[in-house]
């Protein structure tokens, strides 16, 4: 039985969507599932951009589900587009791995060390893992299957019958009109062309042009296995197809209608996929999306095929705080494994659903993940109260639990900057970090540390591999007896005042209380009272007052929150450090 959603129609970019594929569906393909798409290339390390690429497709399929539609969510692994590039930061590829550029991605070897039998296994496995752990539902297509087993044998004979419809439609957006005389193919990535030219990208991967005119499909050499091919001849009666492959110069002959060893090139194969599984909602990139990219010239080719082009969105880049776009070709960007390394699945499920897909957006993997960690608790509790606005209540439904229920959480969910500062002062110490956040609030204190897992761990991993060590915390030996002897009545009356509230106030809020309080006192005020009711100079008294513990405990002018550092380092031995 379906999950009804929490009245997130009309509310939320999902919801409309989702009104519209439905009625799309009933219009093309009545009483049929729907059919959503994403695609993917196993080229290199699947990064947070192309997540996107499945996040869109997969939140309007789960809200369409949600609704009692049966739905299919296709991921298309290109695993048979060509090897076009070794990427840099893979670790295990060397210069030898260069040899293989021309190849089917399954063809070539996986990155040394790797468990997987090709490059194109190893790298979807990663985001086949990620999907699972994000809740995300798909049936997942081979490329390299389905041609290499001729379903798309059809496909290809009528693409080929009507190589001249084709080359009409490509030659309304080719920017250079290719020479009378036979040219060599180049055998270029068409998507890459797309994003390192923005519009109108390479005609030169529009398929074969030569003097035998053109040809919209590639053969993979008979002889090294690359593409670097082009068809030199072709019988529309009998199939038969002759090519030459430029890199070793051997030729062969094979009837086509019987052969499985190559693909449409890209601008064709897209849209014929289209026709072939009957999508109704595939985005797209901001590089396929311009005009004379694969997107719009697909929107015509897919006539020739008897399909319709998709409806969907163009989505916007994600990029990562301090890195510029993300490209896969050029290796070391972040990943959704990696981004599930430091964040639970709801936090990354959210930062795709609350925004727009045209909507650019930056995912954290500096400080600023603990802000974002504080804004979603804070949904958190509104939702919970009731208080949260629509399209928030939307984003969080769609973020927390799919149609199939709710995806896995931390029992006891506490603030993200309290567990990666506990975490980083206990150097991952569990019986110290049990003491630690049972003292957080002494009238329910923590029984054991699974309460607060995965989120623990997830904060655990951010500190130890995204915290610089220059920023991590080592709380001093021994008191700093020069500084001590060194203070001024005012900042030792200040001390005196801390170590007097200790054993009072030693819980989270006690000690939050505490600090802000000494400033105050001295000033003569209630620790109760309200910055309304303070001059403006206690303010700079109390960042006064704090930098001086950070210094005597930790050695720095700041640190972690200084409630969870005093209950980290311990009453005993923060009255030592403090000069009692």
């Amino acid at each position: 039985m379906p999950i009804v959603a929490q009245s997130t129609e009309t509310t939320d970019w999902v919801s409309r969507f989702a009104d519209e594929v439905i009625e799309e569906s009933e219009r093309r393909a009545p009483g049929k599932p729907v059919v959503v798409a994403s695609g993917l290339s196993p080229s290199g390390p699947i990064h947070l951009g192309n997540l996107r690429e499945v996040m869109t497709p997969h939140l309007v399929a789960d809200e369409i589900r949600r609704r009692g539609h049966e739905v299919r969510h296709l991921i298309s692994w290109d695993d048979y587009d060509r090897y076009r590039k070794v990427p840099n930061g893979v670790e295990g590829t060397d210069a030898s791995w260069a040899e293989h550029i021309g190849k089917p991605l399954t063809s070539v070897p996986a990155p040394k060390g790797s468990a997987y039998p090709n490059w194109a296994e190893h790298f979807k496995a990663a985001m086949v893992a990620s999907l699972a752990e994000l809740g995300v539902e798909f049936d997942g297509i081979s490329q390299t299957a389905q041609y290499t087993s001729g379903v798309y044998r059809e496909q290809i004979l009528h693409a080929m019958k009507h190589r001249g419809d084709i080359d009409a439609i490509l030659d309304q957006y080719r920017t250079k009109k290719a020479p009378a005389k036979k040219q060599q193919q180049k055998a270029v990535d068409d998507a890459e062309l797309e994003a390192e030219a923005g519009s109108g990208a390479a005609e030169e991967d529009d398929g074969s042009s030569g003097s035998a005119g053109y040809f919209p499909y590639k053969p993979f050499c008979g002889s090294c296995g690359k593409d670097l091919t082009t068809v030199t001849a072709y019988d529309d009666d009998t199939t038969e197809l002759t090519y030459v492959c430029t890199e070793d110069g051997f030729t062969e002959t094979v009837l086509l209608s019987e052969f499985n060893r190559g693909k449409l090139v890209w601008k064709v194969d897209w849209p014929m996929r289209w026709a072939y599984e009957g999508v109704i909602f595939e985005p797209s990139g901001v590089d396929h999306s311009s005009p004379g990219s694969s997107f719009q010239v697909g929107g015509q080719i897919v006539g020739i095929f008897g399909g319709e082009r998709p409806i969907g969105p163009m989505y916007a880049f994600v990029g990562i705080s301090g890195m510029a776009k993300m490209s896969s070709s050029k290796g070391g960007v972040p990943t959704p494994a990696d981004a599930l390394q430091i964040m639970e699945p709801q936090l990354l499920r959210w930062l795709y659903a609350r925004r727009r897909p045209n909507q650019s957006f930056k995912i954290a993997f500096d400080q600023e993940i603990q802000r974002l960690y504080d804004e979603w608790d804070k949904l958190d509790g509104k939702v919970e109260e009731g208080s949260a606005l629509p399209a928030d209540l939307a984003a969080h439904s769609r973020a927390v639990r799919t149609a199939a229920g709710e995806l896995p959480r931390t029992p006891r969910p506490m603030s993200y900057r309290t567990l990666a500062s506990v975490a980083d002062i206990t150097a991952g110490d569990e019986e110290q970090s049990l003491r630690i956040l049972s003292e957080l609030d002494p009238s329910d204190p923590l029984s054991t540390l699974d309460e607060v897992r995965p989120r623990l761990d997830k904060a655990e991993a951010w500190i130890n591999t995204h915290v610089p060590a220059d920023q991590r915390t080592i709380v001093r030996d021994e008191p700093d007896t020069e500084l001590l002897k060194s203070l001024d009545e005012p900042s030792q009356q200040s001390l005196r005042l801390l170590r007097d509230g200790l054993a009072d106030h030693w819980s989270l809020d006690g000690l939050s209380h505490l600090v802000y309080g000494v400033p105050k006192v001295q000033a003569g005020f209630s620790a109760d009272a309200t910055a309304k009711e303070l001059p403006p100079e206690i303010k700079t008294a109390q960042r006064t007052f704090f930098a001086l513990l950070y210094h005597l405990l930790v050695g720095r002018d700041t640190g972690p929150r200084l409630p969870t550092l005093l209950l980290a380092v311990g009453q005993e031995r923060v009255r030592r450090l403090l000069g009692e």
